[in-house]
């Protein structure tokens, strides 16, 4: 029920066909593919290569990785990115709550927020797509309970959340917040940062990955894995980070 991908951001220095041929001979089956480098919005041609690649290499697209924010100053600019990620094929968009952690907006500005995102949902429903929030700091999702309680005040059933390890976090608050968001779980984003952003294997923590997605598989629910960083970016550690990964996956299930 969790299948392990990629995100194109991992490698953002390589051609677009050469991160599916990556993924595809590690074994991988979906690429997020990001939009700041390898597919920008709009960018028909971008896509269509993308769209090549996948056919030639057996890849689908889980995820069009944009960085929408869902600010007032980006309004109007969700329609675009919702066109693209139709073209790839993708099943959902990730997008950003904001630029700012939730202890450090005033109610106006998180109301902004909301209402971004509700409409950018709203959009994506008419594709028949879903948005998931990118887990993270510096915005509204900093925090499990703020992930939970904006995803309440958007109110839209194809808005969900990714995960991810939070910097600093030890395992057990991690995996505690985890178990909080995890209704509302789409995918995760897989790595290994300890402590702040240091890049480690996977195999640093094989504790909390494993129990991790053991949680994820009491979901019942399709999900997916992706790799996000490697350490030093380096293509070479895709195939056997990739190994760790479906092995984290069966350790937990």
């Amino acid at each position: 029920m969790i299948r392990p991908g990629l995100c194109s951001v991992t490698l953002r220095r390589l051609d677009a066909e050469e991160v599916a041929r990556l993924a595809a001979d590690a074994g991988l089956k979906v690429v997020e593919w990001g939009a700041d480098v390898h597919v920008r919005p709009g960018d028909d041609w971008a896509a269509d290569r993308v769209l090549e690649a996948m056919a030639t290499y057996g890849l689908t697209c889980d995820s069009y990785g944009s960085y929408f924010r869902a600010t007032p100053a980006e309004c109007g600019k969700f329609a675009e990115i919702a066109e693209t990620a139709v073209r790839l094929d993708a099943s959902r968009i990730r997008v950003w709550a904001g630029k700012a952690g939730s202890a450090d907006v005033d109610s106006e500005e998180r109301g902004q927020v909301v209402a971004g995102l509700r409409e950018a949902a709203d959009v994506a429903a008419g594709h028949g797509l879903e948005v998931a929030l990118e887990f993270h700091g510096g915005t509204l999702t900093d925090t499990a309970e703020s992930t939970v309680r904006l995803l309440d005040e958007v109110g839209r059933d194809n808005l969900g959340t990714y995960w991810q390890p939070p910097q600093d976090l030890p395992d057990d608050p991690a995996l505690a917040g985890l178990e909080l968001v995890l209704p509302r779980v789409l995918a995760v984003h897989v790595f290994s940062w300890w402590p702040s952003n240091e890049r480690h294997p996977l195999t640093a923590r094989t504790e909390l990955w494993t129990r991790a997605f053991a949680l994820l598989a009491k979901t019942g629910r399709p999900l997916d894995a992706l790799l996000e960083f490697v350490p030093g970016n380096d293509p070479e550690l895709i195939t056997g980070e990739a190994d760790s990964l479906r092995e984290l996956i069966e350790a937990g299930a």
